[in-house]
């Protein structure tokens, strides 16, 4: 089966072991507002707005990055669990990959428009937060639940 744009399967590890840890530290920052290590350095800053000023390409003295370093190492991370070739790579995983891509595409935006009909202001800035992380995270739920009864399914009838 021909797979161009897949990873090759040893990456799937390498995803994992990126996105667990970056999921723990999100979840713990965000819903139980751990304090971390902070790590600040200065960074380029594409466009800062200050007030009634805007600037472009500046650099900002001290940027916390933490959460930053998580959101990129979360996004890298399940790109790569996502889309990485399974070792047995056939018409079935194909399909359930591209299956399960479209399901989370039609929650994602089911669920963003939604928020955006009836969540404003500040949670609505939270939920646009959340949302860089849903497809993807809805993508791997369907994708490996399916995965796991199939292969439960057809280790049962042998």
């Amino acid at each position: 089966m021909n797979t161009r744009f897949l990873f090759p399967h040893s990456f799937k590890l390498v995803g994992w072991i990126l996105l667990i840890p970056a999921l723990a530290l999100l979840v713990l920052l965000y819903f139980f507002q751990v304090d971390l290590p902070l790590i600040e350095l200065p960074v380029l800053s594409l466009i800062e707005y200050h007030d009634d000023k805007t600037t472009f390409f500046n650099w900002t003295y001290k940027n916390e990055l933490n959460d930053e370093i998580m959101a990129a190492t979360f996004i890298i991370g399940a790109i790569l669990v996502a889309f990485s070739k399974e070792k047995i790579e056939d018409e079935f995983i194909s399909k359930l990959r591209l299956e399960s891509l479209l399901w989370a595409t039609y929650i994602n935006y089911a669920l963003l428009l939604l928020s955006i009909l009836f969540i404003y202001e500040a949670a609505f800035f939270d939920v646009m937060i959340w949302n860089m992380f849903t497809l993807l995270i809805i993508f791997l739920l369907r994708y490996h639940i399916i995965l796991y009864f199939s292969a439960k399914v057809s280790y049962h009838e042998k």
